[in-house]
């Protein structure tokens, strides 16, 4: 079984029990598990899902390794003759994930949204006072 994710602009083949370093994104340090809902395709043996852009209620569920950095890429401009030599480097930090397991239906994660957005969306009531003259 092994999925196809989008994160940071990019695409992903996963499968459980593989690790993967994905563009950095922040977790809490309390938090190490990650749930990535942008799943565009599921393949168990002969059964194909593929989602129109994404698979509803689908996830990849994963869990923190570590946050690292890649390797150094060196820029190096110059222009002959001129005596211009600029040298800068960049390391691209990553997120290493491993992966728990693919999951094609949302757990209680709906539920605890909708509590969550009803408590949002609870009016709050001003009162005006009209000035009198």
């Amino acid at each position: 079984m092994y999925a196809i994710i989008e994160t940071g602009g990019k695409q992903y083949k996963v499968s459980p029990g593989d690790t993967v370093d994905i563009e950095k994104i922040e977790i809490p340090e309390d938090d190490d598990e990650v749930r990535l809902d942008n799943v565009l395709m599921i393949v168990d043996d002969d059964a194909v899902e593929v989602g129109k852009p994404v698979i509803e209620d689908a996830a990849v569920v994963a869990h923190l390794v570590d946050q690292v950095k890649g390797e150094k890429i060196v820029i190096f401009k110059s222009k002959k003759r001129k005596g211009y030599r600029r040298k800068t480097g960049h390391r691209q930090k990553y997120t290493r994930l491993h992966i728990d397991e693919i999951r094609r239906q949302a757990d209680d994660d709906e539920e605890v949204k909708a509590e969550v957005n009803a408590e949002a969306e609870t009016p709050v009531v001003e009162e005006i006072e009209e000035k009198g003259e």
